[in-house]
């Protein structure tokens, strides 16, 4: 999966996670709200996965030109 996938399906699950948050607020349903945090700490943690793969990457071209 690349940097770019990663970043996208992290703020896809922020997104959803704040939702569940939400809607578990309203609701006074505390799983739901808990559910809904979790969700969007894979989301940072997916994105944030995202930019390490996308620095190393950045970091191994660089080495490779840097060698030609």
């Amino acid at each position: 999966m690349s940097g770019t996938t990663d970043r996208l399906e992290g703020k896809v699950d922020k997104a959803k996670g704040k939702i569940k948050e939400t809607a578990g607020e309203v609701a006074d349903d505390r799983d739901l709200e808990a559910e809904g945090r979790k969700d969007q700490v894979k989301g940072a943690v997916k994105e944030t996965a995202g930019h390490l793969k996308d620095a190393a990457k950045k970091a191994v071209d660089g080495a490779r030109d840097a060698l030609k």
